[in-house]
Parts: structure tokens; C-alpha cells; sequence
């Protein structure tokens, strides 16, 4: 498992914002495929899931980039001055 980890690691340290975007549509459609799967009277749950999930991992990804953008904005601020 840490072979794995490793791995990982490796691989955002040579990916950019591309590479995560094909991630991102990669996951998505196999979201939205997954979704068209369950039956129509069983999507409630699923919904419900895919929701919490959602904001639970959205929130602290959102505070961590506008966090680098604050930075970035205060420290173009500084080299202007």
C-alpha cells in the first residue's frame, strides 16, 4: 500500500491543472454512469450520499485553493509596491 501511496504522490508532482481536469471529467463520467444505473425508485439514497460526499470534500478543497489565491493576490500586492 505505501508502493501505492508513493506512486501517487509521484504523479501529482508531475501533473498540472490538465492532467487533474481529465481526472476530474474521468471520475465524473463514471459518476453519471453509475447514476443512469440504479433503478428510478432507488435514486433517492444515492442522491442523498453523492450530496454529503460532495460538500464534505468540496469545502475544504474550495478553503485550501482560495487560501493559495489570497496568498498569491497579497503577495502580488507586495512586489507592486
Amino acid at each position: 500500500m505505501k508502493c501505492l501511496f508513493s506512486c501517487a504522490n509521484q504523479y501529482v508532482k508531475e501533473s498540472d491543472w490538465k492532467d487533474f481536469a481529465l481526472v476530474k471529467l474521468c471520475l465524473c463520467a463514471i459518476g453519471v454512469m453509475i447514476g443512469l444505473a440504479v433503478p428510478k425508485k432507488k435514486k433517492k439514497m444515492p442522491l442523498l450520499i453523492a450530496a454529503i460526499v460532495f460538500i464534505a470534500t468540496y469545502i475544504p478543497l474550495m478553503t485550501k485553493f482560495l487560501r493559495i489565491v489570497f496568498r498569491k493576490e497579497d503577495d502580488a500586492a507586495c512586489e507592486c509596491e
